[in-house]
Order: C-alpha cells, then sequence, then structure tokens
C-alpha cells in the first residue's frame, strides 16, 4: 500500500486541530477562513488554466471532445460541469463528458474501491472512444487515483491532449501530459476530506475551462448565454430577458421576435440589430462561426 501520510491534502490543519471543541459559529468561521485561501490558489495557477483553455478550443475547432476523468468528488464533479454544459450553452451531450470510476451508480453512492483499478481508467477510455482530436482531463485531488493515472497514460498513447488536475506539491501523472493544473489548497480543515478546499478548487476550475471555452466559441454575446436552449419555462423568460436587454424591446415585442427566431436567441438578436429575416440571420451566423458580434459586424 502507497504510503500517502506526506501528502499536503493528508496532512492536519494546524488552524482547525481543536474544531471538535468548538462552538457552531466558530466552526463555520474556520470554514469560511479556510475556504478563503482557496480563490489564491487558484490565480497561481492562471497560466496553466490558461494554456488549458487554448488547448480545449483547439480541439472543440477540429471536431473533437472534452472528457474529464475522475473517482469519488472529483468525479462527480467533472460529471456536474459536464451535464451543466448542455443547457447553459446549447452544446451536444456528446460534446463535454464526463466518467467517474464505478459508473453511474457511483454518482450517488460511495464505491471506493473504484478508484483503485489502474486497468479501469484505460477501459474507460477505450469504451468512450477517445481520440487524437480529443482533450482528456484527469482529476486526482491527491494525486494518487490509479484509475485516472490509467486513463491519462491510455488517452495520451491515442495522441489526445492530456491535462492533470491535482492539489498536491509531490504528485505527478504516470507519464508526461500537456498540462498540469496544480491548486496548492493545503491540509483540509477535516484531515484528508479533499470534497472540501481541493473540491472546491476543482469546481472553480472546471467552470473557468468550460465556460472560458465556450465564450471563444460563440457561445456567449456581451455576457450573455446567447446559445442556451429554451426548453421550460425559466429558460424562455431568460431568453426574453436577453433580447429584452440586448435589443431594448418590451417583453411582448420580444417574445414575438424569439418565436419568430424559432426560439433562437441568437438569431432573434441578428434579425433586430440586422433588421433581417430568419434565413438570412441564421445565414450570416453560420458564415461566422456562431459569433453573434462577428455576425452583427458583417
Amino acid at each position: 500500500m502507497k504510503d500517502r501520510s506526506k501528502l499536503i491534502t493528508e496532512q492536519r490543519n494546524t488552524n482547525s486541530l481543536q474544531i471538535d471543541t468548538k462552538s457552531i459559529s466558530e466552526i463555520v468561521t474556520i470554514i469560511n477562513r479556510e475556504d478563503a485561501n482557496v480563490i489564491t490558489a487558484v490565480d497561481k495557477e492562471h497560466i496553466n488554466i490558461t494554456k488549458a483553455v487554448d488547448l480545449i478550443v483547439k480541439s472543440f475547432n477540429k471536431g473533437g471532445r472534452l472528457f474529464y476523468v475522475g473517482a469519488g468528488t472529483s468525479g462527480r464533479l467533472g460529471v456536474l460541469d459536464a451535464s451543466e454544459c448542455p443547457p447553459t450553452f446549447g452544446t451536444d451531450p456528446e460534446l463535454i463528458r464526463g466518467i467517474i470510476a464505478g459508473g453511474k451508480e457511483a454518482l450517488t453512492r460511495s464505491i471506493e474501491g473504484a478508484e483503485d483499478s489502474y486497468d479501469g481508467g484505460e477501459l474507460a477510455i477505450r469504451d468512450n472512444g477517445v481520440t487524437a482530436l480529443d482533450t482528456v482531463v484527469g482529476i486526482a485531488t491527491g494525486g494518487t487515483t490509479p484509475f485516472v493515472h490509467g486513463a491519462l497514460v491510455k488517452a495520451r498513447s491515442l495522441g489526445a491532449v492530456t491535462i492533470f488536475l491535482c492539489c498536491n506539491p509531490d504528485t505527478d501523472p504516470a507519464e508526461a501530459v500537456d498540462i498540469i493544473i496544480r491548486p496548492i489548497t493545503g491540509p483540509e480543515i477535516i484531515t484528508g476530506s479533499t470534497r472540501m478546499k481541493a473540491g472546491t478548487a476543482t469546481k472553480l476550475i472546471l467552470n473557468t475551462l468550460t465556460t472560458a471555452a465556450m465564450i471563444k466559441r460563440g457561445k456567449v454575446y456581451e455576457n450573455f448565454m446567447v446559445d442556451l436552449q429554451v426548453k421550460n419555462e425559466k429558460l424562455r423568460d431568460r431568453a426574453e430577458r436577453i433580447i429584452m436587454a440586448v435589443t431594448k424591446l418590451d417583453r411582448d415585442y420580444a417574445r414575438d421576435l424569439l418565436k419568430k427566431a424559432e426560439n433562437n436567441v441568437k438569431i432573434a438578436i441578428v434579425m433586430n440589430k440586422l433588421q433581417v429575416g430568419y434565413k438570412d440571420a441564421e445565414k450570416r451566423l453560420e458564415e461566422c462561426g456562431g459569433f453573434v458580434r462577428k455576425a452583427l459586424a458583417s
């Protein structure tokens, strides 16, 4: 068995040694003060996160996909981020995918042994049809998860871009990867509970990877998610409000415009701004790669 005692995420946090003796208010204060350090840790990885986004965008532009691979909390966070992209940015569910050790059952209950399978990680990459066009982000906050290492090695052998995300200074992937993102969040408030600070850092970084990549794919105009899918009343309301803000139309006109644009916010904006019909707006957007700003400038 590998000795993980020297990993910073497994060490004791001197700021919470007596946390079991504290009042609820004091416990909350300790947790909040430790969480505040996560932002700084993530910010120090600005350059590596930027490089990672650039590679992800290049994968998308070539027709590739983004895969997150992890176990436990890391795997769940990857699946969560992947599942939020279709409703937020109107992406194909196959474009960004989460792979978790233990499969779907591991999303709602702990299947701890699954993370120990190096071969399982390799198999998951093969079963998901990863190719040289894709990017694979292996998430292991402690940095030692065999399932993640196996996945990264297999992905690299296929020619995929590989990115390793961990929160320890002394752990590396089993083989070379294109980028390592390493926010050092320090010892956890509860020793070894990496669902806390390390998990928070992971969530922040995954949010940044996909959001920045989607912006660079034309999914955002100004700071509006203009490729959202109008599939329920909340999203219909949001779509109408986006159109109202961009075009200065009132609610009734925005609703009518959205209907004429067949529930496509981008097309609605271009139709209004350029005073063109649906087909013309659609064509302009296609010619501009889906970027609203470019379509309006054309």
